[in-house]
């Protein structure tokens, strides 16, 4: 072996051990990437087993409701979730409505119309996403959703739980915009009073409407 590391072979070819020892390593280190490809296409492969094994029964339970098994049946208590696609429309509808009512409300008190747009524009951004987000939160639970639709008593907790959020942000928003504490209080309290009215006979008109609605199916053959 020379001093460099070099070693001769019987053919008189110079052979680098650094080099040797790097070609093992990037042997190695590619074997064990075969490893773990050949692991993850193993796993690969039993997931789309299970797929195909998933597809295969829908298959046959769609072949046996067209030969006239009882198939897709809807439970009585017709529980079902909504979209969010239906969560974002009854919010933005709702804050159109809510704020016309703050607008008259808080032009009535302040008779400023410039401070009463504002309260409306800061309630329209800060309430537009809250209320979104608290439709998908409500949407987890099914209490209270019977026959296919909300019943009044989840129609009034909404309605409660929702507006106990609502006067907090308008009193603040109003304190801030109108600067008045009287004022402010005024225009939260008959918010609160009128609001609270209104959003119960809007969640009620809501609960009539199919749009939006995923029902909940029971396969039995």
């Amino acid at each position: 072996m020379s001093p460099d590391g070099a070693v001769a072979v019987a053919n008189e070819t110079v052979i680098d051990t650094a080099v040797l020892k790097r070609l093992d390593d990037e042997m190695k280190n590619a074997a064990e990437r075969r490893k773990k490809l050949e692991e993850q296409l193993a796993k690969t492969r039993f997931k789309l087993e299970e797929e195909e094994a998933k597809i295969q029964d829908i298959a046959t339970k769609k072949n046996q409701y067209l030969e006239g098994a009882k198939l897709g049946v809807i439970p009585k208590e017709r529980t079902f979730s909504e979209t969010a696609i239906r969560s974002a429309v009854k919010a933005m509808m709702w804050r159109v409505i809510a704020g016309l009512v703050t607008l008259a409300t808080a032009f009535r008190f302040s008779r400023t119309l410039s401070t009463a747009f504002s309260i409306v524009g800061s309630d329209f951004f800060s309430k537009s996403l809250t209320m979104f987000l608290g439709e998908r939160l409500m949407n987890k639970t099914s209490a209270g959703r019977k026959s296919g639709a909300d019943n009044v008593g989840r129609s009034l907790a909404k309605a409660l739980l929702w507006r106990l959020f609502a006067v907090t942000n308008t009193l603040t928003m109003a304190i801030f915009i109108a600067k008045d504490l009287s004022v402010a209080s005024k225009i939260a309290g008959t918010d609160a009073i009128i609001k609270t009215t209104l959003m119960f006979l809007y969640e009620r008109v809501w609960a009539k409407i199919e749009w939006g609605k995923e029902y909940a199916i029971e396969f039995s053959i």
